[in-house]
């Protein structure tokens, strides 16, 4: 399996501090999830309330966040607004995150 494609570059302040607040968006149950949802492709914000279980308030602040921080990206389509996540590191790391959350549920062992 090929190594990852890293940044040469040590981590500077900026970048440390950029990573930081992605990791606090993603530090709620409801955000992270709503994020995991549209790693599968877009959705609008009742197939995500429906999908999560949150009130739709809940669901659409949770998501203006999400697009404050440039975590997730909104278009309008028609009276609907649609939501999607096209950045494949923030993909690749929320994909990351919950299968090794369910190593730690499930006790089943690590592995590369």
């Amino acid at each position: 399996m090929p190594e990852p494609q890293t940044h040469a570059r040590t981590p500077g302040a900026p970048e440390l501090a950029a990573a930081a607040a992605v990791f606090a968006l993603l530090s709620d149950p409801t955000r992270l999830q709503l994020v995991w949802l549209l790693t599968k492709g877009e959705a609008d914000v009742s197939a995500l309330t429906e999908a999560c279980g949150a009130s739709r308030p809940a669901v659409s602040q949770h998501l203006a966040k999400l697009r404050i921080g440039g975590l997730v990206q909104s278009r309008k389509d028609g009276r609907r607004v649609v939501y999607a996540m096209p950045d494949g590191h923030l993909k690749r790391l929320v994909v990351e995150a919950i299968s090794r959350a369910d190593h730690e549920v499930s006790g089943e062992p690590w592995h590369d």
